[in-house]
């Protein structure tokens, strides 16, 4: 059907419209799922709720100003040293009370966060089918990382459309037999939308840390369970690399968090070729990924954009629920060893060899059109022809079938 019979259609009452309320809180929610909301602009038989929670506020408004995102309803829930917790009760309160005013067709909500969660039970308790973006990721170990895991399958269990960016993460669903009473979808990753509409329409920046030496190694870690003598081993490793190593720098955007600055300040403070930043704005961060020569991080989006840009990663983690890119030969898993960070940030520091075959991975999080499957599959939802859209390789546990349609990233 083109644009103009369906908008026709709308106009006539002949075509219901969906009305998916779309729940976020936190920077990396709102970049997900900001590909996957213009998307939906797009479409005149789709009228999107946006709903932010604001469970990270100044790190989440940065985001929704660049997408030009503007919430119907903010819960503005942030408090300070606020507890998991507090969260989820504060936001299965507002959603419910979102839920109750809005009646939704469905609640659409991304990943493994607090908001993800309790926003999901929301739903369930007012009779609202939820769909799950980036479904299906798994570690395996209930407490790692934590508290991630258990709430992603806790939106697993209610999820009716799940939403799987990887085949990986699609059997992972099948096998906790997910499809018996919902339906599991292939659809790739929207952070590879996100990055490359970002890398497309960037604005340009003033300079954000002066260059004092030939490549650059970006650096990210805040995860709690780093807390404590992990990150501070992390510390110890950077500090070694740049004394060993004369022809790097470190760029460092500090989370604001206590339990993190404290110790990165005292360990890495005062060296000239280590950068202490503030939290950047995220296209900021997507401008130092593209200039860095290597990335060291504890972050589960980075493992999924740095290969956007061929950039390889060290992941600062004892496990990944993102094996995908350890298989496919764009990151490798070092935990927060001195020895082994160092060893394997030298090794790519060094070896030309080993660094192409790392930056010409193929990335295995999707291809860019993963907010145009999951737009027209919530269409099909809406429509009540879902069963159509099951026949297609959508569901398949194989290679995403190439998108012929122009993207939004276009």
């Amino acid at each position: 059907m083109t644009e103009l019979i369906r908008a026709q259609a709308v106009a006539s009452g002949d075509f219901e419209v969906l009305k998916p309320l779309i729940v976020f809180g936190t920077r990396p929610e709102a970049v997900k799922l900001a590909p996957l909301v213009m998307e939906l602009r797009r479409r005149p038989d789709a009228r999107p709720i946006l709903c932010a929670t604001g469970q990270h506020r100044e790190m989440l408004d940065q985001v929704l100003r660049l997408f030009e995102l503007h919430p119907d309803h903010d819960l503005d829930l942030m408090r300070t040293d606020q507890q998991p917790a507090d969260v989820a009760a504060a936001v299965l309160t507002g959603v419910g009370r979102v839920i109750e005013a809005e009646k939704p067709s469905i609640v659409v909500v991304q990943g493994d966060t607090t908001t993800a969660m309790a926003a999901s039970l929301a739903a369930f308790f007012h009779r609202t089918p939820v769909a799950h973006v980036e479904a299906g990721l798994r570690t395996g170990i209930r407490s790692s990382p934590f508290p991630e895991e258990l709430m992603r399958r806790i939106v697993g269990r209610i999820a009716e459309l799940h939403f799987a960016p990887t085949a990986r993460a699609a059997e992972n669903l099948r096998a906790e037999r997910a499809d018996a009473e919902g339906m599991i979808f292939l659809t790739g990753n929207t952070v590879v939308d996100a990055v490359k509409w970002i890398a497309t329409n960037r604005r340009p920046t003033g300079e954000l840390l002066t260059r004092r030496a030939s490549r650059l190694v970006l650096l990210t870690a805040h995860r709690r369970e780093n807390f404590g003598e992990p990150i501070r081993d992390v510390c110890r490793a950077v500090r070694a690399l740049v004394a060993r190593n004369a022809d790097i720098e470190v760029a460092y955007p500090l989370h604001p968090n206590p339990n993190i600055q404290r110790p990165v300040r005292e360990l890495l403070g005062g060296y000239e070729r280590i950068h202490l930043l503030p939290p950047l704005d995220y296209e900021d961060l997507i401008g130092l990924m593209q200039e860095s020569y290597l990335i060291l991080t504890d972050s589960g989006g980075l493992q999924e954009e740095a290969p956007v840009f061929g950039k390889p990663v060290l992941v600062l983690r004892r496990d990944t629920e993102r094996p995908e890119a350890i298989d496919a030969g764009t990151a490798i898993l070092v935990g927060t060893d001195v020895r082994r960070i160092v060893f394997e940030s030298e090794r790519l520091l060094r070896d030309p060899v080993a660094y192409q075959r790392m930056a010409h991975a193929h990335s295995p999080f999707g291809d860019g059109f993963a907010a145009m499957r999951i737009a027209d599959i919530l269409l099909a939802f809406g429509r009540g022809d879902l069963e159509a859209v099951a026949q297609s390789r959508w569901t398949e546990l194989g290679e995403l079938v190439p998108y012929a349609r122009e993207a939004i990233v276009a």
